[in-house]
């Protein structure tokens, strides 16, 4: 299939690289011209601009940051781009703007689906992603072997906007687990038994959670972009969520360095104070 590919940077580059190892003929856009150089490197052909983008793909993947960018890449690619057309927005980008563009692109004959992706820059250099779809079945269809070429799994949630919401309901479980596995793992540094041991096995009880297992590689990047979505989501719906009111809280003040001295440091700070080991004279078990 002709794939355009709006954003090639860490994800969206190793996602075009992906698509051509497929057989896809992919075409890239992105405003910074050395992330353009590389993908061409790996065999993308290169456009200056997004109207010329628009005239050579049936499917466009926008890889892009914001809700702002998602408008105006799509905005463009659905007035130049051939009737029927797909536009997949990859990136993470709340409901109801997916709704909005939904809206848009079926005023000028275009397909849309959401299509945003979960684990992660890892998944997207080994082609293990998994996509979580909102749109018609028939769309969704259509764009899966796309989606496949660097997708563990392609999930239709439902409809436009569906997509979104499952990353987003993904994201506040990953999100609690670092705020929960950070306090648990506290509790055995403090104890004097070593924080990486007690994760190692912890990996094998019933507590176990993906999040744990895969913590050297979350980079604490996202989080409050992830967390603001989720308590926008929640004051739209009505809902009263305490939890997630105090992990957006908590999650901010993490960082790689804290979880990296937590598991391997002598020392380890939350919430502005020094931990240390205990000592077998102060209570502590090592």
């Amino acid at each position: 299939m002709k794939v355009g590919v709006v954003g090639v940077g860490e994800m969206g580059g190793a996602i075009a690289g992906h698509l051509i190892a497929k057989g896809h003929i992919v075409t890239v856009f992105d405003i910074d011209a050395a992330r353009v150089k590389a993908a061409a490197e790996r065999g993308a052909a290169a456009t200056a601009s997004l109207e010329d983008l628009a005239g050579k793909a049936e499917l466009f993947l926008a890889i892009v940051s914001t809700d702002q960018q998602s408008r105006d890449v799509t905005d463009v690619l659905s007035r130049h781009a051939a009737k029927d057309s797909i536009i997949a927005v990859v990136a993470t980008n709340g409901p109801k703007t997916m709704q909005e563009l939904g809206a848009l692109c079926a005023s000028r004959g275009m397909r849309f689906i959401d299509a945003p992706v979960v684990y992660g820059a890892s998944g997207a250099r080994e082609g293990t992603l998994l996509s979580l779809c909102g749109g018609a079945e028939e769309d969704v269809e259509r764009a899966r072997p796309v989606l496949m070429a660097y997708s563990r799994n392609v999930l239709r949630v439902g409809p436009v906007g569906a997509g979104q919401l499952a990353k987003a309901c993904n994201n506040l479980l990953h999100w609690a687990h670092c705020v929960s596995n950070y306090e648990t793992l506290l509790i055995a540094k403090r104890f004097g038994i070593d924080a990486q041991k007690m994760r190692e096995v912890l990996l094998e009880c019933p507590a176990f959670n993906l999040t744990l297992k895969r913590w050297d590689n979350t980079r604490f990047t996202w989080q409050e972009k992830d967390m603001d979505l989720t308590m926008d989501l929640a004051q739209e719906a009505g809902l009263s969520l305490p939890l997630a009111g105090q992990i957006d809280q908590l999650v901010k003040l993490l960082s790689a360095a804290d979880v990296k001295a937590l598991l391997y440091g002598e020392e380890c700070e939350y919430l502005g104070r020094k931990i240390v080991p205990l000592s077998p004279e102060e209570g502590g078990l090592g």
